[in-house]
């Protein structure tokens, strides 16, 4: 079985039709309930003045077109890990911000990318560094170089050069395969005790060259048959 980045940023993410048809039984059953057994759903555990704050919040992000189950997820994080209520509304608050910065540095994007650039932001990263990704290739999407990426964040490979080898693999085409190796080695070379940077750096030099950086729009593009 293929291994995935596992780390405190993000979430596994199972494929979007087993999502939407777990969610739509997940609300199915919801309606169902009754309105006692509704309000021992978790954000009940927060008291009125925050969980007030918390509506307003994921409001404020469904009427901006933001992801406000990013906000959501955010919300019940803290309350399983039985954080103050003042921590968990200044998390919610600041999932806001992260999620309109990532917005303006990716431009039109889906929820999960957002959601993923918003993590790299409360990680550490720069907004002016989600830039690159703003440029897409054909059929290829950034969740695996985010996930990568919060995960060496996560290890502690210094910001930088974690931006600089993520951005640059993406900038020359590399493809989901291509992160997801590299994370596997580098977090293998960690396990066994070397300095994440230098772990990082020892496998960023045996990725396989890629093409030149695509420069226009994703719609219509194809792979430069030199890429392969």
């Amino acid at each position: 079985m293929r291994r995935v980045p596992s780390f405190k940023f993000f979430e596994l993410r199972v494929p979007h039709a087993i999502t939407a048809s777990l969610a739509a039984c997940a609300l199915l059953l919801l309606s169902a309930l009754p309105a006692a057994a509704q309000d021992t759903a978790p954000l009940s555990r927060l008291d009125v003045n925050s969980h007030y704050a918390i509506d307003v919040i994921m409001d404020s992000a469904t009427a901006e077109g933001l992801p406000s189950r990013s906000i959501l997820s955010r919300t019940l994080e803290g309350i399983a890990k039985k954080a103050d209520t003042k921590r968990i509304v200044d998390a919610a608050r600041k999932r806001l911000v992260s999620l309109r910065a990532a917005r303006v540095a990716l431009g039109k994007a889906g929820d999960d990318e957002l959601d993923a650039a918003a993590s790299i932001l409360e990680a550490g990263g720069k907004p002016d560094q989600l830039a690159p990704f703003k440029v897409r290739h054909a059929n290829n999407s950034p969740l695996e170089a985010f996930a990568v990426w919060g995960d060496f964040l996560s290890r502690g490979v210094p910001k930088d050069e974690a931006y600089s080898a993520i951005s640059k693999l993406w900038q020359d085409g590399a493809d989901q395969a291509t992160f997801h190796n590299l994370w596997n080695n580098v977090a293998a070379d960690i396990l066994q005790g070397l300095n994440p940077g230098t772990a990082l750096q020892n496998r960023i030099r045996e990725s396989p060259a890629r093409g030149p950086a695509t420069t226009g729009k994703p719609e219509g593009q194809q792979e430069n048959p030199g890429s392969r």
